[in-house]
């Protein structure tokens, strides 16, 4: 007896037409056929079902910020980093609360399960921490939350910056970052980062890094964040989020980086839309994309994951929680478009980023935890580029989100009745 089955499912892998049994919170069996009951079935009628999406990089504390306490003109990260400084006096945990429980409402019909969230600790009240640390156990039974405790001014160039850290660490927040490249010298941020790794060694806490976030070339912390991974044994708990000055180095310095950042098993996490939004300012033309070497990280054997960075924020006023639409960036601004570049782009968005994360249990196998989405999508290549809908979204075997297919009615003459974009407009072989 399973207490529900998914029948007729395609799988990420392209496999089709597969029973997925949950039963206890678990994945039970996949098999062609489950010849027995279930509490409840459903009929994913060939589409497709992944594990549940997941972000390793956003920023909590500011979503939903928009326009407070006035909107970003220039559209610059300076002014964005500017303008959070203004807000941040004005912040209370009531509405910091209120505006990541919002979130994360949102990002639940997305099928978006899992999230890190840096959160600034610059400000000695730790207000962001406190709101933040009360978010992630009140969405505990349907979301997993991590949080960095995230120095935003500099762990040396905030006042309190290295006491804040520490304290908001005691408080429970779960990873060590850090942002070398806005203290006020190179030798200060190096300094940062072995502080940094020193900290979380002895803890025993991963680090994630806001790290090179510029066009600058000659900004290479994530040179010293590998060889400080590797004096501290951190290796494969340590991630790199952004690193957009790897787009503007010479290829012969990038030789020798890939290979020292390989075997320091760094997580590499790009933010495509907020990194082509922001980086490339100062340029006219030609102008940079802003994002990192994606396809030659991959190339090398690191875990390369995306995150989404920003939704509706004083960096960035787009954004809509859609692990996919970030997905769909990346494979525009790396050049992936290539079938076997895309499953990677959607490999990105889900197995890469909880081995970022470091999550157990999870994935699309007999034995993990019974978390899984179903979208309005054949395979994970037309789910790039449709960006369905995610027609069911499943916690610990139960459905927790539900939202009907988008369908279009047509009244033309001799014309189909219906569209479904996930069914009538696929590649034909």
């Amino acid at each position: 007896m399973f207490d529900l089955i998914i029948r007729n499912a395609n799988l990420p892998d392209g496999s089709e037409g597969f029973d997925i049994g949950l039963a206890g919170g678990r994945i039970a069996a996949i098999e062609k056929r489950i010849d027995a009951t279930a509490g409840e079935e459903i009929d994913a009628t060939g589409r497709l079902v992944s594990p549940p999406f997941c972000d390793p990089h956003f920023h909590m504390d500011a979503t939903l910020s928009l326009g407070l306490p006035r909107m970003n003109v220039s559209g610059t990260l300076l002014e964005g980093i500017a303008l959070w400084g203004e807000l941040r006096p004005l912040l209370t945990k009531e509405a910091l609360v209120e505006r990541a429980l919002r979130y994360c409402d949102l990002a639940v019909t997305q099928g978006l399960l899992f999230i890190r969230s840096h959160v600034d600790t610059s400000d000695p009240r730790l207000v962001t921490a406190e709101a933040l640390i009360e978010v992630r156990e009140r969405v505990k039974p349907y979301i997993e939350l991590q949080l960095v405790a995230f120095p935003q001014d500099g762990y040396y160039r905030a006042p309190e910056g290295e006491k804040s850290l520490e304290r908001a660490l005691d408080m429970g927040l779960d990873i060590v970052g850090g942002i070398p490249h806005f203290e006020r010298t190179m030798e200060d941020g190096r300094r940062s980062l072995e502080a940094l790794c020193r900290i979380a060694a002895e803890r025993g806490l991963p680090v994630d890094i806001h790290c090179d976030e510029t066009d600058d070339p000659m900004s290479r912390h994530v040179e010293t964040l590998a060889a400080e991974t590797v004096r501290y044994g951190l290796q494969g708990r340590v991630a790199g989020s952004h690193l957009t000055s790897m787009h503007s180095m010479d290829n012969y310095y990038v030789s020798k980086l890939i290979p020292l950042m390989a075997e320091a098993e760094i997580n590499v996490i790009p933010n495509p839309l907020i990194n082509i939004m922001l980086q490339g300012r100062h340029d006219t033309y030609p102008k940079r994309r802003g994002m990192t070497r994606v396809r030659e990280l991959m190339a090398a054997g690191l875990n390369v994951s995306f995150g989404q960075d920003c939704m509706m924020d004083p960096w960035y006023a787009m954004g809509s929680a859609d692990m996919l639409e970030v997905g769909h960036m990346a494979i525009h601004v790396a050049q992936m478009g290539g079938i076997e570049d895309k499953k990677r782009i959607y490999e990105a968005l889900t197995v890469n980023s909880a081995r970022t994360m470091g999550l157990e249990g999870y994935g699309l196998e007999v034995g993990n935890r019974a978390d899984l989405v179903v979208l309005q999508a054949a395979d994970v290549v037309e789910a790039l580029r449709l960006k369905p809908t995610r027609l069911l979204v499943v916690k610990c075997g139960k459905v927790i989100s539900r939202s009907a297919p988008r369908i279009g009615e047509l009244f033309l003459e001799g014309r189909p009745a219906s569209i479904d974009p996930g069914r009538d407009y696929v590649p034909r072989s």
